[in-house]
């Protein structure tokens, strides 16, 4: 991971987080070599034990909030709660959940009960 271009930019979290250094790394080349959004940042979430990731989708202006995780975690409502209150409170956040296999499946998940679009 270490010898990767795109370390760099993760250098900073990764060695706080280990456990989720795998999710953020996939999930951070996706975002910005695959589906190539701009103002790409890395934030640290300390409270959640991992960083998140923030930019905006091809022409859109939107800054959206991503959060990887792996699919072998046990996430709760309370982990959900304090990953929304240290993003600022979004409307919604993305979570990128990574699997051994290199899957990567994006849910968004918003506060409260939203109604889905017709």
């Amino acid at each position: 991971m270490e010898a990767h271009p795109s370390y760099q930019a993760l250098a900073h979290v990764v060695p706080k987080y280990p456990r989720a250094a795998g999710s953020l790394f996939q999930a951070y080349n996706d975002i910005l070599l695959v589906q190539k959004w701009s103002d790409v940042k890395v934030v640290d979430l300390p409270n959640v034990s991992r960083a998140a990731i923030t930019g905006r989708k091809p022409k859109t202006d939107a800054i959206l909030h991503v959060v990887p995780c792996s699919l072998a975690e046990t996430l709760s409502f309370g982990w959900l709660k304090t990953a929304f209150t240290l993003l600022s409170d979004p409307l919604e956040i993305y979570l990128a959940i990574t699997s051994d296999d290199a899957s990567l499946v994006y849910y968004k998940i918003s506060r409260g009960i939203v109604k889905p679009q017709v």
